[in-house]
Parts: C-alpha cells; sequence; structure tokens
C-alpha cells in the first residue's frame, strides 16, 4: 500500500500538493489529515466527491509499502510502517532537522510545492479537471501570497498560467482564500493589534504581540498572515496564551520577509519549526509572560544587524560648488554619467542636484544659471552608521536619488536609489546574495601569499584605504580554474599603501605618480610572488568613439564600472572586518551563473570598438555565450573597428593567438563579420580551424617537436589561402613587427613554390627551392602541405639537408686554385654542396677533383 501524506492543520498549498502527488501516483492512497485549516475544509465540503481523497481516520489497514510526504518533511508513525517501507519527501522548503536521513528526496525552491508537482503533471501530459486545477491554484496562490510573496519564483507563474489555460476558477479562489473571520478570530485579531509592539533590534523592524485568550481559536496563521500584509514589517511574532481547568500552553506564530530573521530557528528554540520565512511553536505547560521574555532575549541575539550606508555607499564622492553655473553641472554629469551632485559649500552640504533639475534648466537656456538656484536645497545627508531603511526613508522624503555621506562633519561619500536596489535584489535573490570567497582564497594561494593579502588589507585600513582584487582573477577564482596575476585597486593612495608594503616585506617600489599605480617588486621576500601592481581606483572618459580613455582618481564601484563586461566587474574585498566578501554592483556573478558575456552599457563597443575582439575571445575561452542584447550591441559597433588604430587591433589578435583554441575565436569573429571590418585578408577558408588543430598535435620525430604555436604560425595559416598581394595589404594595414613581417612573406612565396618541390626528385633540388626561406616560413608550409611528397621533402631540408656543407670554402678555392673574389666563387660552392646533398662525392679529396673538372667548364680562360 502507498499512502500520500502531509502536515497537520493543512493549508491549501499541503492538499494541492496530495492532489498532485495522487496524479502522478495512480495506485497511492491520498490521506487528508485529521486537522486543516477552515478556508481548506469548506472548500472540501463543497467539493470532497470531485477528488478521491481519504480521511486518515479511514484509511485501510495493511502492510505500508510506500509513504510519500508533500509539503512536509517530518513522516510520523503510521500503523503498517515497518523498516522495510519506502520514504519519500516532496517538500519546497530547505531540509530541516525532521527529513529522515533514509528518505528519497525531492526539495525544490518554488514558492509552493504544488507548483513543482504540477509541473511533473504537465512534463507527463496528465489531463487535469477544471476543480482539479481551482485546487493546484489555491495551493500556489495561498503560498505566494497570489504571486506577490518574496518566495514566488517564475516558475509559480508560468505554472499558474498553465492551470488557468486549464480552467482553473479565479472567483472560487476569491471566495476561500479571502474566507471572512469568525466571531473568535475577530476578536482575536482586535486583541493582537491593541497589545501589538513595534521593535527595533540591530536596525530591524520587529512587531510582537502577546494575548491570553479565554478562548481556544484556530487557524491563526490566517490572522499572521492578514496583519503581516496590513503592518508590512520585517518579522512578526504572535504569542497567545491559553487556558482552562486541563492545560496551559502558549501557541507561536511567526512570519519573517528576510533571511536576516531567521524565524524557524527561533521557533525551534521554543519546541517548534519552520523555515526562514513562516515558524510555529505549541509550548505546552508555560506562562504567556515568560515566553513572552524569552522571545525578546532570544530576538536580541538571533535577529542580524540590518545592513548600514558603510556598506554599500562609493567613497570618493563628487561635489559640485552652489556658485558653479548650472552649464558647468551639466558638463560635469555628461562626462561622469552621474544623475546627480550634492552640492557643497566646502564641507557643508547645502543642497543636492539632480540630472532632472539640470536638463530642465539647460532646456529653458539657463546654462548660466548659478547651481543655487536650481538644486534641491537643505542640509541632507545620512552617516555611514544609518541603516538603510533610515536611508530609503530619507530618498523618499526628499525625493531624490543620491544621498552624500557625512562622517565627524566631513563628506566622506555618496549612496545611490541603485545602491539601495541592488541590496534588496540581494536580499531576495539567493544568487546574489554577498559570498565570501576566504575559502576559495585559501584552497587557491600558497599560505604566504594568503598572509600577504590579509596584512595588505589591514595596513590598506590604517591608511583610510580599502585594498581590493579585481578583474580576471576574480572571476577564474568563482569559475575554479584559476590563472593569470592578482590586480589589486585600491580605495585611496595605491602608491602610499606600496610602500608601507615594501617597507615591511622589503623589495622595492616603482611608482607612476601620474595615474595613482605602484609596482612592488618583492625581489624573493614573497615566495610565489615576484611583483604585485597596485592601482589606484579610478574611472575613464572617452572624448570620441575609439579614442584612447582619459583616467581619473574615483571609487571603487566607478573603478569597475569602466571595465569591458559583468564578469570582470567582480572584486574581493581585503579590508580585515570583511576580508573575502566578493563585490558585485553590476550583476556580474549572475552572468558568471548563466555564462553570459554581457557589457555593462550600450555604448560600451562604441567608446572601444576592441572589446568586440575581447568579447568572443573571452566567449569562446570559457564556452560562454554573448548575451542578446550585447550581441546586438556588437553588430551595430562592428564598422568602428575600421577606425582603431592598427596597433591596438594587432595586440588584441595577438591576445586571441595566445589562447588555447584561437580558431574559435577567429571563426566566431568571421561569422559576426568582425574581420572583415579590420581587413579582408583576416577572413579565415575552410582549412583554418582544422590547419591550428594540426599545429597543436605532437610532432615526434618532426624537425619542429618542441616548436610551440606561436603568433607567427596561426598568422601564417590564416592568411595562407589569401593571395600575396593581400597579405601584403594585410602586414601594411595592421603595421605588423619587421621579425613577423619577413616568415609571413616567405609563407606566400613558398606557398607556389610547393607544387615543384612535390615534384622534385633529388636533395640538391630540393635545396635549391628551400635554401633562403625561414625556418618559419617551412614549417607553416609543412603544415598546410597535404602532398606526402612536399611534406616530406619540407621536412628532410629542416632536420638535414639545410646542414650539409662542403668541406671546402672560398678560401680555400682562391688560395689553391688562383681564383680572385667573383661569382664563379659562390657557383662552385653550390655545385660542392649539389653534388654532396645528391650523394655524387663524399670526401674533401672528391670536392678537389670535381673542382679541376669544373673550373675549365665555368671558367674559359682556363681551358
Amino acid at each position: 500500500m502507498h499512502l500520500i501524506i502531509t502536515h497537520e492543520r493543512a493549508d491549501f498549498d499541503a492538499v494541492a500538493s496530495l492532489l498532485g502527488a495522487a496524479k502522478l501516483y495512480s495506485d497511492a492512497i491520498p490521506l487528508i489529515p485529521r486537522d486543516v485549516n477552515r478556508n481548506v475544509r469548506d472548500f472540501l465540503t463543497l467539493y470532497w466527491d470531485e477528488f478521491n481523497f481519504v480521511e486518515f481516520r479511514h484509511k485501510p489497514p495493511g502492510r505500508i509499502s510506500q509513504i510519500t510526504v508533500v509539503d512536509a518533511q517530518y513522516i510520523p508513525q503510521i500503523r503498517g510502517r515497518n523498516t522495510h517501507t519506502r520514504l519519500r519527501v516532496i517538500d519546497h522548503h530547505a531540509a530541516g532537522d525532521n527529513l529522515p536521513a533514509q528518505a528519497e528526496t525531492t526539495l525544490v525552491s518554488t514558492g509552493a510545492t504544488a507548483t513543482h508537482l504540477v509541473g511533473e503533471i504537465a512534463r507527463t501530459s496528465q489531463t487535469i479537471s477544471a476543480i482539479e486545477a481551482t485546487l493546484l491554484l489555491l495551493g500556489i496562490y495561498e503560498d505566494t501570497g497570489s504571486l506577490t510573496y518574496h518566495n514566488t519564483t517564475p516558475t509559480d507563474a508560468r505554472t499558474a498560467a498553465w492551470l488557468l489555460e486549464r480552467g482553473a476558477q479565479l472567483d472560487v479562489l476569491r471566495d476561500f482564500l479571502h474566507h471572512p473571520l469568525t466571531p473568535a478570530q475577530t476578536s482575536l485579531y482586535n486583541a493582537i493589534i491593541k497589545y501589538m509592539e513595534t521593535l527595533t533590534i540591530n536596525g530591524r523592524q520587529v512587531m510582537v504581540s502577546a494575548v491570553q485568550s479565554n478562548e481556544h481559536v484556530t487557524e491563526i496563521s490566517s490572522l499572521a498572515h492578514q496583519l503581516r500584509d496590513l503592518y508590512n514589517p520585517e518579522s512578526l511574532f504572535l504569542l497567545i496564551g491559553f487556558a482552562d481547568a486541563q492545560n496551559r500552553y502558549v501557541q507561536l506564530i511567526a512570519r519573517s520577509t528576510t533571511d536576516a530573521i531567521h524565524v524557524g530557528k527561533i521557533a525551534e528554540t521554543f519546541g517548534g519549526g519552520g523555515h526562514p520565512r513562516a515558524a510555529a511553536a505549541h509550548i505546552t505547560g508555560a506562562e504567556l509572560n515568560d515566553i513572552h521574555r524569552q522571545l525578546l532575549a532570544k530576538l536580541q541575539a538571533q535577529v542580524q544587524p540590518a545592513a548600514t550606508v558603510r556598506q554599500i555607499m562609493s567613497f570618493r564622492v563628487r561635489t559640485v560648488s552652489p556658485r558653479q553655473t548650472i552649464a558647468a553641472a551639466a558638463e560635469m554629469m555628461a562626462r561622469y554619467g552621474f544623475e546627480g551632485f550634492p552640492v557643497a559649500d566646502g564641507d557643508t552640504i547645502v543642497g543636492i542636484l539632480t540630472r532632472r533639475e539640470v536638463d530642465r534648466a539647460m532646456h529653458h537656456r539657463l546654462g548660466k544659471t548659478s547651481v543655487a538656484q536650481v538644486m534641491h536645497a537643505g542640509n541632507i545627508s545620512v552617516s555611514p552608521d544609518d541603516t538603510a531603511e533610515y536611508l530609503q526613508t530619507i530618498m523618499l522624503r526628499e525625493q531624490v536619488g543620491q544621498i552624500p555621506v557625512v562622517d565627524d562633519g566631513k563628506i566622506i561619500g555618496v549612496v545611490t536609489r541603485t545602491d539601495l536596489i541592488n541590496l534588496y535584489s540581494a536580499a531576495t535573490q539567493p544568487a546574489s546574495r554577498i559570498l565570501n570567497l576566504s575559502k576559495q582564497l585559501q584552497k587557491n594561494l600558497s599560505a604566504e601569499v594568503l598572509a600577504l593579502l590579509q596584512t595588505a588589507g589591514q595596513l590598506a585600513a590604517e591608511l583610510d584605504a580599502t585594498l581590493y582584487i579585481v578583474g580576471g582573477f576574480v572571476r577564474d577564482l568563482l569559475l575554479d580554474r584559476l590563472r593569470g596575476d592578482i590586480d589589486l585597486v585600491v580605495e585611496g593612495d595605491a602608491i602610499a599603501l606600496a610602500n608601507i608594503i615594501c617597507q615591511k616585506y622589503g623589495g622595492r617600489v616603482r611608482s607612476h605618480k601620474r595615474f595613482g599605480t605602484a609596482n612592488w617588486i618583492t625581489e624573493g621576500q614573497v615566495p610565489g610572488i615576484e611583483r604585485l601592481d597596485f592601482v589606484t581606483a579610478r574611472t575613464e572618459f572617452y572624448q570620441h568613439p575609439t579614442a584612447l580613455p582619459e583616467v581619473e582618481q574615483s571609487s571603487i564601484k566607478q573603478d569597475l564600472h569602466r571595465r569591458d563586461f559583468t564578469i570582470n566587474t567582480l572584486a574581493i574585498r581585503l579590508a580585515p572586518d570583511r576580508f573575502g566578501n566578493l563585490l558585485d554592483f553590476y550583476g556580474g556573478y549572475q552572468d558568471l551563473q548563466r555564462e553570459h558575456i554581457r557589457v555593462l552599457h550600450s555604448l560600451s563597443f562604441v567608446e572601444d570598438p576592441t572589446r568586440i575582439l575581447r568579447a568572443i575571445r573571452l566567449e569562446q575561452r570559457l564556452d560562454f555565450h554573448l548575451g542578446r542584447r550585447t550581441q546586438e550591441h556588437l553588430l551595430n559597433a562592428r564598422d568602428l573597428l575600421g577606425r582603431v588604430s592598427a596597433d591596438r587591433i594587432f595586440t588584441e589578435l595577438e591576445y586571441i593567438f595566445r589562447e588555447a583554441a584561437p580558431e574559435k575565436a577567429v571563426v566566431r569573429l568571421d561569422d559576426l563579420g568582425a574581420l572583415d571590418a579590420i581587413h579582408p585578408a583576416l577572413k579565415p577558408e575552410t582549412p583554418f580551424p582544422a590547419l591550428c588543430r594540426r599545429l597543436r598535435q605532437k610532432r615526434d620525430g618532426s624537425p619542429w617537436a618542441d616548436v610551440a604555436p606561436d603568433t607567427v604560425h596561426y598568422l601564417g595559416l590564416l592568411t595562407f589561402s589569401h593571395t600575396a598581394e593581400q597579405v601584403d595589404e594585410l602586414l601594411n594595414y595592421l603595421h605588423i613587427r619587421n621579425n613577423l613581417q619577413k616568415p609571413l612573406r616567405q609563407i606566400q612565396a613558398l606557398k607556389n613554390l610547393l607544387p615543384q618541390l612535390a615534384r622534385a626528385q633529388k636533395p640538391g633540388e630540393v635545396f635549391g627551392l628551400l635554401n633562403l626561406f625561414q625556418d618559419t616560413a617551412i614549417f607553416v608550409c609543412w603544415l598546410a602541405e597535404d602532398n606526402p611528397a612536399g611534406k616530406k621533402w619540407l621536412a628532410e631540408f629542416s632536420q638535414s639537408l639545410r646542414y650539409v656543407k662542403p668541406a671546402l670554402n672560398g678560401k680555400t678555392l682562391m688560395r689553391e686554385f688562383g681564383l680572385k673574389p667573383s661569382p664563379l666563387v659562390g657557383a662552385l660552392l653550390r655545385k660542392l654542396r649539389e653534388a654532396r646533398l645528391d650523394g655524387k662525392i663524399s670526401s674533401e679529396a672528391e670536392e678537389y677533383t670535381m673542382i679541376k673538372e669544373l673550373l675549365p667548364l665555368m671558367n674559359p680562360d682556363l681551358r
């Protein structure tokens, strides 16, 4: 016998899950628990005959082969269950202490358990009736607050739509989800409101009400739902004391809207349980006042501190003077991309200037008007220790999106509406929560390097600065494919920090004051680190498309914003109090998980078209894909590649050729039309990918067994199928270095000789064809040549033929035979080499004999 069960005091998701599981397990018996919520009971009374439910008290006798529990994890001892009974749990909550170790588990992250089961029903193409669809939708709507609660997922919404398409009746949902309160519930509801306390614990709003009831009231959880919707607190705790002649107990109901107040853990301390956002406890033999005091004490210990302005603000704020003109402020907004500026007279905040005000003033041609006449006046600021909730209150009250942060009378930074949105997004999206990467750093770095980073972070803090690891190192650490150096950014004085570290460890520092950078050469003081580069946080400006950027000192947030792609905007904080915390202002972590390459703004490729080449290089290296909008931006900007300086283009091409499989990026760039925008001779022909793979294969036994793939090899293979004229144009266009130009031109010349080489019969003939070519050109042609005879001669020439020389030299010939310096001497030596190669002679004596025979034939004066 297979039973499907759920928890007592069953709500609609519990009963809907019974139905969903019964649809999937047609031989199972869905048991309605003894105690169900009143609105559920009323629904079942009306529609009982539409379902195959069995009341728990009518459970058939006999051995139970399997128990499937839905929307719960506790499996009670039921008559007929034994050690051989198979246990299965299907729930939408995280694993709890009640989860049996031997149970098969399906724990999903949807807003309701019914959502998952409906998905399985749809996958197996089962049909459902309109009333079944209605019950299933009741389960989803009740547990997700009609798709409005924080735990609602896109899957819940799609499933709700699927059920509506199958006849789910919204008017029935409306009747049973908004059930009127009973007189007893109404009386208790009013008492709860009367005794409600609003507390601020660790910066968070907590509402607590303790009420003694003279009668037993059921379904207090529905009151908690209504009170949460009414007050919208971060957490709500209801303590309802009941007492009669037989017993005394306190019912605890708790709800939370934030993981910082884990009501499940708090309820567990009273013998109850639940999950982070909803929990309950039945405390027998307890006095209400005692439980109230205990709860307040536990809240002080359990409630995590609220996020503060310091955690989300940006340091190094830019301000405008009240005496500046609106035109000057508008120019600053365009330059820095800000939506507003604090207005400061010295260290005193006198107002906020927003883009909206500037735009209006410029529209009315008031560019020469002073900022003071247009700004939002007032000393509007927050402190770094203010909570995010207080910050939100100030923003709403003042209707501004940027608030300066003031500490000890000094303006130290700014916090924006976007910072607040990102914070709240992080609180509701598990993938975006603050991650700490200390363990990953410990795993991937030596103890000496890790200790150095911790010390550097401490020394930076002593300078009132903050040190970060940024860029590709962070990306690759998260992908568990670490490569490359550690890049450090200092929100403060990078040069000063580098000098202090050098004083502590030794070595020497090279600094560049103009750029705010310093290179610490360790001189062996730290094993595994030859040098560390410290860069002051900065921002960039582009005067026109394709121009090189202008740089200014800035905050870490702006420094990260200047980077090319979101996955490269991640940073690790090295401050002592938050060492290892991941900074993710621009969604880079989520893009890593989605395997997306995404630019930060729509003009990214316009500002710097070489990012097109970097985007594809990274896409192919990581096996990611361009985001849809990013690809659109790329295609719109690709023609600008023709306006970028040749040096910058070739630098990016060299980076591509250093990849493990550069042909993937080259082919992808060609598919996107990017190579044509640079030069037609960069277009790869069909054999190119196969030739690149051949280049990387083992070449044991060949003259090039130890030759590592290089830029010149890939370029030679890429241009092999083009004409010499096209290649000349390309070399001149890209200003390719002379040491690369010669072999690339030779490849074109040698390519035309390959048919003749394949027909060669003697080594001397081969030497005559190949003698003037560099080994690089011969190697590339060997890779590209498919004719076995030609391939054999190329390898043999490189391996041995090119090193064959006659024993006699020019000086000997002139001395022994009375010759003067002339082309004749060279011609005689070539004849000797050819004879040696073809096996006609093999000794110095034979060379003398041959010269004596050749001289009369080649020099008429000696006949």
